[in-house]
């Protein structure tokens, strides 16, 4: 019997996928805890529209990271944080200060968890820091570390 997975089966496939199983897997198991529909015509087909609308969806949100990593390329923001002598910071900057000076300083509503450091701040000046906006997106924003 061919089956369409509802859910992801482990051992057996993701959803979406059109699966062949027994019949008695499909009725006992399968069908019966709601893991999957049997393979008619009719929802063949509106997996195959569910799918179009999905994709869809995917394209309509890697163009507006695509159109936001654009729009990061020539902001920066500033964070002043306590320093000693020779521009050492007491601590360092973190995502969370930069999201904040973001929001506040540029109006934009960035997640923390979206801002990569490669290595933490721990000095005065300009540094470059990755913004993580969809797997493929990838938008820059500059972050100048000034003396409080």
């Amino acid at each position: 019997m061919k089956v369409i997975l509802l859910e992801d089966v482990k051992s057996l496939g993701k959803k979406g996928q059109l699966v062949d199983v027994s019949d008695g897997y499909a009725r006992n198991f399968i069908l019966a805890k709601k893991l999957g529909l049997e393979a008619t015509p009719k929802n063949l087909n509106d997996l195959k529209l569910k799918k179009a609308h999905e994709d869809k969806l995917a394209a309509q949100r890697l163009q507006e990271a695509k159109e936001f990593a654009a729009k990061l390329e020539g902001l920066q923001v500033t964070v002043k944080i306590k320093a000693g002598e020779g521009g050492k910071l007491f601590g360092s900057v973190s995502s969370k200060e930069i999201a904040e000076a973001a929001k506040e300083q540029l109006g934009l509503d960035i997640d923390k968890k979206k801002l990569v450091l490669q290595n933490q701040i721990k000095a005065i000046g300009t540094t470059s820091v990755a913004v993580k906006l969809h797997p493929q997106v990838t938008g820059e924003l500059k972050v100048i570390v000034q003396e409080a």
